[in-house]
């Protein structure tokens, strides 16, 4: 290697029009016919791949596409296909890739959960004691693919082995060692195929070594990539870390790779001071993770140049690899296409275009000089320096709220089970009260109405009336299907986020700046580029509406002010907490409006609460502690016969549950239907005192449930959780699905209630 060279982890699969999206939907809803839906996803990735050489980027990644998730791709590449699904071996089908992801009729889909701290989510592996096998090199496809139909030599991307199993299910932890084992061979295969075909650089994602890992772990690493150098020596490999620092800094340096990936920018700092104190193999590559490849502010790049002229006193530019922290998975596609936002904040955003075009920049100049790049550095110092100096930044209300916080009352006036029975009184619920998590099925036509509304082809008035005939006949159906709690309904929102950072101030929002969810699910981020202050009431008119419409009580819906930080792109210049406690306080005066209007069920989601846990151990409590604060801040003013529900999307849920009971909720539902019974386990060593609702249902897939299926659930549940505190609920808002499969899935919900209800009276376990 003879000079600085540029590299990128990963790139967005949706394209700026999110045609991948739109192709994914049309095929599956019997739009696209097979062979040409593979045609065009083939053309999206193609066109990817071009993008990028066109940005001068010189190691480019193949294999990063994905038709729903690369864990997912990973784990069918081996023939990992869940017994249910009936797989008989070779290669798995495209069919059956989407069973394992979406479910059947008869079949359940595998867990999902959140990648590390992001808002992604991946498909949980199921190893259930299978005996892998490589069915198809899937690295080598994509690298054959690239080469030939666009010339470029690309960099074949694949999980690592350490972390695969790490992320996946279905064996003890005594059996950790073993299970990874069982898939090095297959990873020696992979390269060899790779080597066979002129393959130099390849790169290995093994993010577990940035989470609190044992030293065991790390030698384990080191056996594994020693036996995987043995099987291919002509195959370079960069083994890649990203989202914070990496645990055991020297013992991982020294693993027998030819490079190293680390992040430079969410590593706090300790990477550099680590580079600095132990020094870095000469032989080795240093892949610096240099561009932020999870938000969306344009890069300093005199700030950044500054940091790589750091790293290479230590590692020769001939070693040196510039690159963003992470796949840009996590950001939009393009700046370019945002033609309304003011031109202060746009010149000041980098999304992923824009940021490989920093890693070009900065590579030039750490190649050539400082010199070369002036130009493009100053430019990037202007831009920012004018955001700062804008009137968007500083709100002095705002700020004078935040250092006003210790006057703040945080906690309720009387501990639970003294509002338990005000609330059983006021409320006058039965056994096992059903509900939904929020939202109902955003038709087609839902979506219609609210565009000619923003369009301006529907005014005001005919705008709200429609809503309102929504939430009417969703009134009428919840009524209809006995439900015991009702929601409006959400007809008038778009994403939960973006809905609330609409009314607030100091958010902004793009066209065009959607991102990978999961499967084919996109969001669009708000950008918190100012101080969050509340304007006017946000959910009031709906919710009232709502309830005038029904004796049974209507629960008010808002977003926590941790799933709102951690799902929106977040300003950098002030501390993310103080930014949460900015949000708390506007819904605060939210929570507090809902109530003088009557409402006294008020839900205020927290489902990003787990997924914001800071990669190591050892900086969990500081950030849950800033959670809890958050949400307390938001919902602790109100009377005691107002009633405080939350949701939550599960992952490993005994691991913060002191945290959840600091939450001091009085209900509290949980996203846990494709891991049901491990949930249940986690109450069976960790009580639970306040009420809860174990979602019982799927709603990720259009399936509709057995009937046994949630008789079976609930009843497990009943063995370790109270009866008198437990709800009945879906595992997550019916936004998704359509109408009939959210009506016939809630008939059977409800008559899982009933039938429990009665076998409870029947044994007489419940004084009813």
């Amino acid at each position: 290697m003879n000079k600085v060279k540029s590299s990128n982890l990963g790139y967005p699969r949706i394209g700026e029009n999110r045609e991948w999206k739109k192709a994914l939907e049309q095929f599956w809803g019997g739009k696209l016919e097979k062979e040409a839906f593979l045609k065009q996803v083939e053309e999206i990735r193609l066109q990817h791949l071009q993008k990028q050489k066109d940005k001068g980027i010189d190691l480019i990644p193949v294999g990063d596409f994905s038709l729903y998730d690369h864990i997912l791709d990973t784990a069918v590449m081996f023939g990992l296909v869940p017994k249910r699904f009936k797989y008989d071996g070779g290669k798995v089908s495209l069919e059956t890739y989407f069973d394992i992801a979406r479910g059947t009729n008869g079949s359940v889909a595998s867990e999902m959960t959140k990648w590390f701290n992001t808002n992604y989510h991946y498909i949980v592996p199921e190893l259930d004691r299978a005996i892998p096998s490589l069915v198809e090199n899937r690295p080598l496809q994509f690298y054959k693919e690239a080469k030939q139909k666009l010339g470029i030599d690309g960099k074949p991307v694949i999980l690592g082995p350490v972390t695969f199993v790490k992320l996946s299910k279905g064996y003890k932890e005594s059996e950790f060692h073993a299970v990874v084992d069982q898939f090095v061979p297959l990873y020696a295969e992979i390269l060899r195929e790779l080597q066979k075909e002129g393959v130099e650089w390849v790169q290995i994602d093994e993010p577990i070594l940035s989470t609190t890992i044992s030293k065991e772990e790390v030698a384990l690493c080191k056996g594994v990539y020693r036996t995987l150098h043995e099987a291919a020596p002509n195959v370079k490999v960069i083994l890649q870390t990203y989202f914070d620092s990496i645990e055991h800094f020297e013992d991982v340096i020294s693993l027998p790779v030819q490079g190293i990936g680390l992040d430079f920018v969410h590593d706090h700092g300790e990477n550099l001071i680590a580079l600095k104190k132990h020094g870095f193999p000469k032989d080795k590559v240093l892949a610096a993770g240099i561009i932020d490849g999870r938000n969306i502010w344009r890069a300093n790049l005199d700030d950044k140049l500054s940091t790589l002229a750091e790293i290479t006193k230590v590692v020769s530019k001939d070693h040196l690899i510039v690159q963003p922290s992470s796949s840009l998975l996590h950001i939009p596609v393009t700046v370019k296409s945002e033609e309304s936002l003011d031109e202060v904040l746009k010149e000041a955003l980098s999304f992923a275009d824009e940021k490989l075009y920093e890693v070009a920049v900065l590579t030039k100049g750490i190649q050539i000089g400082r010199d070369a790049i002036q130009e493009e550095m100053a430019a990037s110092t202007k831009v920012i320096q004018t955001l700062n100096e804008s009137s968007f930044r500083y709100n002095k209300q705002v700020r004078e709220a935040i250092q006003k916080l210790p006057n703040y009352k945080v906690e309720r006036e009387v501990p639970f089970h003294v509002r338990q029975k005000i609330q059983e009184e006021a409320f006058q619920l039965p056994l096992l009260p059903t509900t939904t998590i929020g939202s109902f099925p955003q038709t087609q036509e839902v979506r219609k109405q609210r565009l000619n509304w923003r369009k301006g082809e529907l005014t005001d008035a005919e705008y709200e009336e429609y809503i309102n005939a929504e939430i009417r006949k969703w009134i009428d159906i919840q009524e209809e299907l006995g439900l015991d709690v009702f929601v409006h309904g959400e007809f008038e929102r778009t994403d939960m986020v973006e809905y609330f950072g609409e009314k607030l101030a100091g958010f902004q929002f793009t066209k065009f700046g959607w991102v990978q969810s999961y499967g084919s699910r996109c969001v669009k981020p708000p950008l918190i580029y100012g101080d969050v202050s509340y304007q006017a009431p946000m959910t009031v008119k709906e919710t009232v509406y709502a309830q005038s419409l029904t004796t049974k009580p209507v629960k008010g819906m808002l977003t926590g002010p941790i799933t709102i930080l951690n799902w929106s792109f977040v300003r950098d210049d002030i501390s993310r907490y103080d930014v949460a406690n900015q949000i708390a306080l506007a819904l605060r005066k939210e929570v507090e409006t809902l109530e003088a209007h009557g409402i006294h069920m008020i839900q205020v989601d927290e489902p990003a609460i787990r997924e914001g846990l800071p990669l190591k151990r050892e900086n969990w409590e500081s950030y849950l502690n800033a959670a809890v604060y958050a949400f307390k801040l938001a919902t602790t003013s109100v009377r005691n016969d107002t009633q405080i529900h939350t949701h939550m999307c599960y992952s490993d849920f005994e691991e913060i549950i002191d945290a959840i009971k600091a939450l001091d909720a009085d209900v509290i539902s949980i996203e846990t239907s494709r891991s049901h019974g491990e949930l249940i386990h986690a109450f069976e060593e960790n009580t639970y005192d306040k009420g809860i609702g174990l979602g019982v249902y799927d709603i990720h897939s259009p399936r509709v449930p057995k009937l046994e299926e949630l008789v079976r659930n609930v009843d497990r549940a009943l063995q370790v959780l109270d009866p008198k505190l437990f709800w009945i609920n879906p595992d997550c808002g019916l936004k998704t699905r359509g109408i009939n499969e959210t009506v016939d899935a809630l008939k059977v919900m409800v008559e899982a209630a009933k039938q429990t209800r009665e076998k409870l009276r029947t044994k007489h376990t419940i004084n009813l």
